[in-house]
């Protein structure tokens, strides 16, 4: 099996749900990259992908990235992919011009990511850390960095990295040790230890960006005191040429379940004198800068969920309509028939497919909402833009990096004892999915910031705000005769009301009983992602209902309106049972006193 890339359902969602159009229209920017650019664009990323990447995500999983004297080489045929995915331009696609960049909207470059992480994973984690650079040397860099770093990240000479683990930092960055020493002259030595460090040494470009979390001496305690560098592999000199090494070493690899051909490296910085450093804006306020870079991530990790899950979703249906056994309990064949057949087979099939389905439309949507909030004209509705895009990043993050988990499980499950078997490659999805719920914010933390940011500082406003505009799309849904229209509006309802009630708990009891809250996080979370990606799957269903009627592509339609149905029936009312939890189950999590567990 071979993976495809779903341009077609890609395409759709920009343009009937995430509204690609009104960004031509109403940001000057983007006045040229319509559904017809978008088209183009995707269909050059996809042949990468499918023809240059993908091939390679197998030999990453079984020859992965290696470890010798401090040299980290990548899996053959990496560096070579490399290059071709840079020469493409696909590191700049969202990144400004006037650095080298396409300056496409974020609409068009998270349907890039996801493909290049469906096709490997391993691979896209290298491209993603370095947009994630980018994007904090472009809020918070000097100009000097800007035009020194910038552009050689975006031509894929150079890739990046974020350093925030230590040994004892892991989430809880008040403990980062790592040290900053200013030299007088405007740069830092730097000295310490980061662990976890996604592509943090390799032989795919000529430079490494680290970007690293240290404390300046006397500085404040805890996070205030905490600053951001620039800790490049090379010196760079002043002509833009590379210098002599830095004193920034990777001493081992990880070992890890899944994304093998991603070295995961620790880095020693300073141990033999110093690495040079130079700061990005102010000290003290490295963690502020870090979290642009890190909201970056988390949506491009829930990117990942969906692309992982989509990948598996394709082997689990190649495998279904080839795999002979059983006979049909409806006699529609004669004989044993492909496990396609089965009800069972088409449920899990059905149930991988939806929520795929649910969660690519709700990343889209999200990122059409960073499009405005960064590039619309009216301030208004930037602000507004920018609140609902902030809302829906732990739900894009925690939600389908669950979801993807699920997903690859059942994919697994399909293929039966085959799947057990790595040859088959259904595991290696499986295996790989487990990383995404856990980097760049475990799906707690994802939670923690739903319930604490966005849901309890406003009392629950802005939560409130998002049910009012779902209540509007399930009374479209009513005025429909369909019997999945209706379906839809009845399911959609309830889920509705579900989360409110979850949404009026939380936001009584944050402020007056935090462990009542926070027991519920992961649920709300979960109850809030399942809605939001149900609530597209419904606008999709209307759209799909009139293009077929109008006699447009009905073979894709028809999928739509029977995925989003299954959607609706099979998956929205696992929200009744997250809300029961949340609002009745809060005081079992914490009964058990602690010397009995």
């Amino acid at each position: 099996m071979s993976y495809r890339a779903p341009v077609k359902d890609m395409l759709f969602d920009m343009q009937e749900l995430a509204g690609l159009q009104q960004l031509t229209e109403q940001i000057p920017a983007f006045a040229d990259f319509g559904l017809e650019t978008a088209g183009a664009v995707l269909e050059e990323c996809a042949k990468l992908n499918e023809d240059v990447i993908a091939p390679l995500n197998v030999d990453g999983d079984r020859n992965p990235s290696s470890w010798k004297d401090g040299i980290v080489t990548a899996t053959p045929g990496f560096k070579e992919a490399f290059r071709q995915y840079a020469e493409g331009g696909w590191q700049g696609v969202q990144h400004p011009s006037e650095f080298g960049g396409q300056a496409l909207p974020k609409t068009i470059a998270a349907a890039c990511g996801e493909m290049c992480n469906s096709a490997n994973l391993s691979f896209a984690l290298c491209p993603l850390l370095t947009d994630g650079a980018i994007e904090a040397l472009l809020t918070a860099g000097s100009e000097t960095q800007k035009s020194t770093f910038i552009p050689k990240l975006i031509d894929g000479s150079w890739t990046g990295t974020m350093n925030l683990t230590e040994p004892q930092a892991g989430s809880d960055l008040a403990l980062v040790r790592t040290r900053a020493e200013p030299q007088g002259d405007g740069t830092y030595k730097i000295f310490g230890t980061k662990i976890f460090i996604t592509w943090g040494e390799h032989d795919m470009a000529e430079n490494i960006v680290h970007l690293v979390l240290a404390r300046v001496a006397g500085a404040p305690e805890g996070v205030k005191g905490i600053s951001l560098f620039v800790v490049p592999k090379f010196l760079v000199n002043a002509d833009g040429s590379l210098g002599a090494r830095n004193d920034a070493h990777c001493v081992s690899i990880e070992h890890k379940m899944g994304i093998k051909a991603s070295p995961t490296a620790v880095l020693q910085f300073g141990d033999h004198g110093g690495a040079i450093g130079t700061l990005v804006g102010e000290e003290n306020r490295g963690l502020e800068y870090m979290f642009i870079m890190m909201n970056a991530a988390r949506f491009g990790v829930g990117v990942q969920g969906i692309a992982v899950a989509e990948a598996s979703y394709q082997k689990a249906v190649a495998y279904a309509r080839d795999r002979v056994q059983s006979r049909p309990v409806d006699g529609s064949v004669k004989g044993s028939a492909t496990i396609i057949h089965h009800p069972d087979v088409r449920r899990m099939l059905m149930t991988m497919r939806a929520q795929i389905e649910g969660s690519r439309a709700m990343s889209l949507v999200a990122a059409s909402a960073y499009d405005v909030a960064h590039h619309h004209p009216d301030a208004e509705t930037r602000k507004q833009s920018q609140a609902f895009y902030e809302f829906m990043v732990p739900l894009v993050k925690g939600y389908s990096t669950e979801m993807s988990l699920e997903v690859t499980d059942l994919g697994v499950q399909v293929h039966g004892g085959m799947g057990f078997i790595e040859e088959t490659g259904a595991a290696q999805f499986y295996r790989d999915a487990k990383i995404l719920t856990i980097y760049e914010g475990t799906t707690a933390i994802q939670a923690n910031d739903l319930v604490g940011r966005k849901t309890t500082r406003d009392g629950g406003a802005l939560a409130r705000a998002v049910a009012a505009q779902i209540e509007k799309t399930e009374g479209q849904l009513a005025l429909r005769d369909s019997a999945a229209s209706q379906s839809a509006a009845k399911r959609l309802g309830a889920a509705r009301g579900a989360y409110l009630d979850a949404v009026d708990f939380i936001a009584a009891s944050g402020k007056t009983d935090p462990n009542a809250a926070y027991a519920g996080s992961v649920p709300y979370l979960l109850l809030a992602g399942n809605l939001v990606a149900g609530w597209q799957m419904a606008r999709a269903l209307m759209v799909a209902e009139d293009k077929l009627a109008a006699g447009e592509d009905a073979d894709f339609m028809t999928a739509k309106i029977a995925t989003a149905r299954f959607y609706a029936e099979h998956i929205l009312p696992r929200t009744q049972a997250l809300r029961d939890a949340i609002v009745d189950g809060a005081e079992s999590v914490t009964a058990l006193a602690l010397d009995l567990f």
